[in-house]
C-alpha cells in the first residue's frame, strides 16, 4: 500500500494542508472540533487499501491550513469552497465527501451547495438538518435554563480561548473523555454540554483515565498542534451560526438528493438531541443508502469504533463505485 502524503494545496483562504493515501476515486474527508486531519488516521490506511484515494483535510483555521484573522472568514460558504478548491488542486473534477462532527455540516453543505462536485455524502456523528427554524444565537439563548448551552459560550471570541490556552493538553484530554462512550459522565452528573452561571466547560469535564481509543501518544499529537496555533481560529466556526443561517436562506428546508449515509453513536448527544432530524431522513435525504447506530458508542465514532466504521464505509463506496 502507498504512503500517506502530506501536501499543501492552494484555496481561497491561502493554503489547504492535507493527507493523502492510496488511489482511485477521490475522498475527502473532514474534520471537527476539537480535532484535525489526525483524526481518520485510521481511515486513511483503510480506504487506500479498499481501492481509494483518501484525502483527509487540515479545516481552515486548524493545523497547517491557513488562518485568516476575520471571524467571518470561518463561516460555510468559505469552507465548501475550501473543499472545491482541494478536489481542484488534485486534478479531480468530482469526489465522495465525508464529514464528522462540524465536518459532517460541512460535507453536507458541500454536497448540498455543489452537487456538481460532491456526488455523494457520508455524516458521522451529526445529522443532516437543512437550514430553517429561528436564528440560531436565539435558539442558542433558550437552552439550558439557568445554564449556558456550550455553543453560546463560545461565541465571544477569546472566553473559551482564555478557559482552554492555559493548559490545552488537560482540556482536549477532558472533552475526548466528556464525549467518549467508556470514559463520560453517568445520567446522574451534570452535562458537560453546559455551563453553570460563572464556570467553565472544564469544571464539568472527567479527571480520571483517557478513553481507550486514545493514548498518551496520540493526545500529544492533538495537543501539539493546538499548542502552536492557539484556538481561536477553531472556535471562530461556532461565531458564524448566525451568518450561516443568513447565508444558506437560499437552500431553505433543501433536501441532499446524491447518495448518503449517517454513522452515528447511540450514546452520542448528537444522535439523541437531533433524533428527529434522523427520522426526517426520508424527507432531506431521500438518497440514503443506510443510516446506522452503534450501541455503545459516544461522539468519536471514526476512532472509538475504527473498524466498525471502516467496514461500514467501504461496503457504502463499493456500492457507488463497482470494481474499486
Amino acid at each position: 500500500m502507498s504512503r500517506a502524503i502530506h501536501r499543501l494545496v492552494p484555496s481561497p483562504a491561502g493554503r489547504i494542508h492535507l493527507v493523502e493515501q492510496g488511489e482511485g476515486p477521490l475522498v475527502l474527508l473532514v474534520h471537527g472540533f476539537p480535532e484535525s486531519w489526525y483524526s481518520w488516521r485510521h481511515q486513511l490506511p483503510a480506504l487506500a487499501g479498499a481501492g481509494y484515494r483518501a484525502v483527509a483535510v487540515d479545516v481552515r483555521g486548524y493545523g497547517r491550513s491557513s488562518k485568516p484573522d476575520a471571524v467571518a472568514a470561518y463561516r460555510m460558504l468559505e469552507l465548501v469552497e475550501d473543499n472545491v478548491a482541494v478536489v481542484r488542486a488534485l486534478g479531480e473534477e468530482t469526489a465522495v465527501v465525508v464529514g464528522h462532527d462540524w465536518g459532517s455540516a460541512i460535507a453536507a453543505d458541500s454536497a448540498l451547495i455543489r452537487p456538481d462536485v460532491f456526488t455523494a455524502v457520508a455524516l458521522l456523528s451529526v445529522p443532516y438538518a437543512p437550514r430553517g427554524g429561528p436564528r440560531p444565537s436565539e435558539t442558542f439563548a433558550r437552552m439550558g435554563g439557568d445554564e449556558e448551552f456550550y455553543v453560546g459560550y463560545f461565541q465571544e471570541p477569546g472566553r473559551a480561548e482564555a478557559e482552554i490556552e492555559p493548559d490545552v493538553r488537560g482540556w482536549l484530554a477532558g472533552i475526548y473523555a466528556a464525549l467518549s462512550a467508556d470514559t463520560m459522565p453517568g445520567p446522574d452528573r451534570p452535562d458537560p454540554h453546559f455551563v453553570a452561571r460563572g464556570g467553565t466547560l472544564r469544571d464539568r469535564f472527567p479527571t480520571g483515565p483517557l478513553p481507550s481509543w486514545l493514548s498518551e501518544d496520540e493526545l500529544d499529537v492533538y495537543a501539539a498542534e493546538f499548542e502552536r496555533t492557539g484556538m481561536s481560529t477553531a472556535l471562530h466556526r461556532y461565531r458564524n451560526m448566525d451568518r450561516d443561517w443568513e447565508d444558506l436562506a437560499p437552500w431553505d428546508a433543501a433536501p441532499i438528493v446524491q447518495p448518503s449515509l449517517f454513522i452515528g453513536g447511540a450514546l452520542d448527544a448528537s444522535t439523541t438531541w437531533l433524533s428527529a432530524a434522523i427520522d426526517a431522513y426520508p424527507t432531506t435525504l431521500p438518497g440514503l443508502v443506510s443510516s446506522h447506530l452503534l450501541d455503545g458508542c459516544g461522539h468519536w465514532v471514526q476512532q472509538e469504533r475504527a473498524d466498525e466504521v471502516n467496514r461500514l464505509l467501504t461496503g457504502w463506496l463499493d456500492g457507488l463505485t463497482p470494481g474499486a
